[in-house]
């Protein structure tokens, strides 16, 4: 960045700079007078990065976006954010989950975040988001429930994967409550992509066969935990499932569902969808 580092080093001390220089990084470029490029340093404003995690990204997709932007390597954030044996992860609140990872609880948003900020850091911002939009947000709505905060969060992650368009979004939560109230298995598709770590527009018969906890064809019950990172609007729809006898439901072309209550009702929406 400098044609001479002695030179750089007198200029710092002719400016009167020479004891105001703070480690950290900052943005550069070649085209800088020498005397700019201490000044930024002496400034001690650090670079900063803009990155926006989605909602529904998983731990994965978010350690991946973090790299791409230079900000955190990927095995470092997984290191801190799925750690391997927890028996429990702090959250801001102040308690504890039993969880193998933070996933769901790091807040799907836009971060400004500095570069060579440690990967804790950058998970503790994500999850005093989710603390901040959801617990003290939905704080009623998590009073009223009888679920914990991780099957809500667990739910809304399923809602967060399944759901296309927003009016959808109450119809299968309580297609997820009706079943779990039944005893029934979830059948979630998105479970077994997550299950089998990528995405593909339709699960086959051989891939329901995936011997995993997340595969909630072959378990009953709600996976370990969250399989996504949910947004507010799901979350909301975990806590407020909308009044039905739904059990079933089938993706249309253009990404809504069409929801049955019988098993009848769901294979003969299926062949008017698909055809045949």
């Amino acid at each position: 960045m400098v044609r001479s580092g002695f030179a750089f080093q007198v200029g710092i001390h002719w400016w009167g700079l020479a004891g105001d220089l703070q480690a950290g990084y900052y943005r550069l470029a070649p085209t800088m007078p020498a005397r700019e490029i201490a000044e930024v340093i002496a400034s001690g404003q650090q670079a900063t990065a803009k990155v926006t995690f989605p909602e529904g990204f998983t731990v994965e997709q978010i350690a991946a976006r973090l790299d791409e932007t230079g900000l955190c390597a990927a095995q470092d954030f997984l290191a801190v954010a799925v750690p391997a044996n927890v028996s429990g992860i702090p959250l801001p609140t102040g308690r504890s989950l039993s969880a193998q990872s933070v996933e769901g609880y790091l807040f799907p948003a836009t971060y400004v975040f500095e570069y060579g900020t440690e990967p804790a850091v950058l998970v503790d911002e994500m999850a005093e988001a989710f603390r901040t939009r959801v617990i003290e947000g939905l704080g009623p709505d998590l009073v009223r429930t009888h679920d914990s905060l991780h099957e809500v969060v667990t739910i809304a992650s399923m809602i967060e994967r399944e759901a296309r368009v927003d009016k959808d979004r109450p119809l299968i939560s309580s297609v997820i409550h009706n079943r779990l109230k039944r005893g029934m298995r979830l059948q979630v598709d998105a479970t077994v992509l997550y299950a089998l770590g990528g995405h593909k527009e339709r699960v086959t018969l051989e891939d329901l066969k995936v011997d995993s906890p997340f595969n909630t064809y072959r378990h009953q019950g709600l996976p370990p935990h969250p399989i996504c990172n949910p947004g507010e609007a799901s979350v909301r729809a975990a806590l407020r499932p909308a009044k039905t006898d739904y059990l079933f439901y089938v993706a249309r072309p253009d990404g809504s569902h069409k929801f049955t209550r019988t098993y009848a009702e769901h294979l003969k929406a299926i062949r008017a969808i698909r055809g045949g």
